[in-house]
């Protein structure tokens, strides 16, 4: 005991025996929680894609991911194969935006696109075919195949610079058995075309190009076999029915041709071309009655159809409806269409109906259009008519046709 007595240590009851400790140890925390404030922005940020998705999956919203490139070039052959060309083309495209380099899915591209008509669109592919692979090809065929039609002269060049890579590539001599009939010689044609369905009996393209010369030298049984063997090779593909029942038709056996058209019908109920076929194949041996349906049919599916509302006029004049002809005959020039019957036929249905300013102004139009001699015949009987029974129009000279010109070849699938 000290002199003072027992001493009272004071405390501060707000200090503990660790106040020191737990002062570091509180900024520590402090620090601690305020790296994680910043954080959790930052890895909300970096998975937000993958929250959001499988946000999105639960409710069952979730985007699907893009399909690869081979897997809509697969989708596309397998509408082809269904006869679907232009879905096949919608695939194909796609593919082709995504690998824009690929050889594959530009050939394949570029063979729609001829399908479709759009032949000035798949020549540049070929040329770009050329440029990445010169060894290759399916250049030179697409290219050659694209200008068969409208440039032969330059598809020649290019079918045979492919043919000379060496390798026996079918659609090039196949190109060539049609460019070759496009300017007439016919004997290169023929062999061109024998030659293409050596290289590939199964490539159904080629034996429709050997098809073509073979029509054009009068050998139709051999040119039907060929097309039978294209049909039977994909027999959802339409173009080659239609040139069978063409040439049915040049042989004088409409009841086939109607046939394979209904095969059309079977294959695409909603073909307007087919229908239109029927019409036009039933008018031609004087069947008008039975064959209109099948052209109203036709501007049902498509209104706009200028060669539908041609073939109904010229129905509705042989019955002398001449003011429904007009009519027709009238939509098909607004529609754009420049086939001659729009014109001289309607001429001729004016000048039946006492119009004779109409008749004269439109055969005079008909006669600078007129290829045919045989059209330009009737325009020519036609006008003199108007001279000789319209009033004002006793002294007018006839004009004077313009030698026609050759008619170029029909082209493959046009029948």
């Amino acid at each position: 005991m000290s002199f003072f007595g027992p001493r009272k240590i004071k405390r501060d009851s707000t200090r503990t025996f660790f106040y020191r400790r737990s002062q570091t140890g509180r900024w520590i925390f402090i620090l601690v929680i305020l790296t994680i404030i910043v954080a959790i922005p930052a890895i909300t940020s970096l998975q937000f894609d993958n929250v959001q998705l499988s946000a999105l999956k639960v409710i069952g919203y979730a985007p699907t991911a893009t399909p690869l490139a081979s897997t809509r070039a697969s989708q596309a052959q397998a509408y082809y194969d269904n006869g679907d060309i232009n879905d096949a083309f919608v695939y194909y495209e796609m593919a082709v935006k995504q690998q824009p380099d690929n050889i594959n899915y530009l050939y394949e591209y570029g063979r729609m696109l001829n399908e479709l008509d759009r032949s000035e669109e798949a020549a540049p592919l070929g040329d770009k075919i050329i440029e990445l692979a010169p060894k290759d090809p399916r250049g030179y065929a697409l290219k050659a195949n694209a200008l068969m039609w409208s440039d032969p002269q330059s598809a020649i060049p290019a079918a045979i610079q492919g043919i000379e890579i060496g390798e026996t590539f079918a659609p090039l001599p196949a190109a060539l058995a049609v460019a070759y009939t496009n300017i007439g010689r016919y004997q290169e044609a023929l062999q061109r075309g024998d030659q293409a369905i050596r290289w590939n009996p199964s490539d159904a393209s080629a034996r429709r190009a050997y098809s073509y010369p073979l029509i054009f030298t009068g050998r139709y049984t051999e040119a039907i076999a060929q097309l039978e063997e294209a049909v039977a090779i994909n027999p959802n593909i339409a173009a080659p029915y239609f040139e069978l029942a063409s040439l049915y038709r040049r042989i004088k056996n409409p009841e086939m041709s109607v046939a394979i058209y209904n095969r059309v019908l079977e294959i695409d109920p909603n073909n307007a071309r087919a229908y239109l076929r029927i019409c036009e194949t039933l008018a031609a041996v004087g069947q008008f009655k039975k064959a209109e349906p099948y052209c109203d049919k036709a501007l049902e599916i498509n209104p706009n159809y200028a060669s539908a509302h041609r073939m109904l006029g010229q129905l509705r004049y042989s019955r002398r409806n001449y003011e429904g002809a007009i009519e027709e005959f009238e939509t098909c020039v607004k529609l754009g269409s420049q086939e001659i019957e729009c014109y001289y036929i309607n001429g001729l249905a004016h000048y039946f109906l006492g119009q004779c300013d109409d008749a004269w102004t439109i055969l005079n139009d008909a006669l600078g259009r007129a290829t045919d001699p045989s059209i330009v015949n009737s325009i020519t009987i036609g006008l003199t008519n108007v001279t000789k029974r319209c009033v004002g129009y006793k002294d007018r000279t006839l004009p004077t046709a313009i030698p026609p010109t050759l008619i170029p070849p029909t082209p493959i699938g046009a029948g």
